[in-house]
């Protein structure tokens, strides 16, 4: 019998939330779009877009403004910081080298929107210890 890994437990976000993940991505082309996603264990409940502070179409950061925000708001809701997300604009869904090395929230779920063949994709990974694991990423019904 083998063990349970728990990094490799599914991501669980509504359909609607992955469709306005994909939709900030697409708004944002050519820059990178970056966001935070709250709620509970592996479950987001509310995604919460954010300025890219760098305005950069290979790098960001989370405006500071927003982050705050957001971090006061889940704490009123009892919630946590469950997932961060960012596009590639010009691809891969996958996370780069500098994803890797600035992933400074290892509990958190990072998942990376990117065009593949003309079609926006999402991808979910754990960035830990300087490496990348790909999450099964499940898309819930509203």
């Amino acid at each position: 019998m083998g063990h349970l890994d728990s990094e490799a437990e599914p991501f669980h976000l509504r359909r609607s939330d992955a469709e306005r993940i994909l939709a900030h991505a697409r708004d944002e082309w050519p820059l990178e779009a970056c966001g935070l996603l709250g709620g509970i264990g592996r479950r987001a409940l509310a995604v919460y877009p954010a300025r890219n502070e760098w305005a950069s179409p290979v790098r960001y950061r989370v405006h500071p403004e927003d982050l705050i925000r957001v971090l006061q708001d889940l704490e009123a809701k009892g919630w946590e910081l469950v997932g961060i997300y960012h596009s590639h604009p010009h691809g891969p869904p996958t996370p780069s080298p500098t994803d890797i090395r600035e992933a400074y929230y290892p509990e958190a779920v990072y998942l990376i929107a990117a065009p593949v063949q003309g079609e926006w994709r999402l991808r979910a990974f754990h960035l830990r210890d300087g490496t990348a694991q790909e999450i099964p990423l499940i898309l819930e019904p509203d």
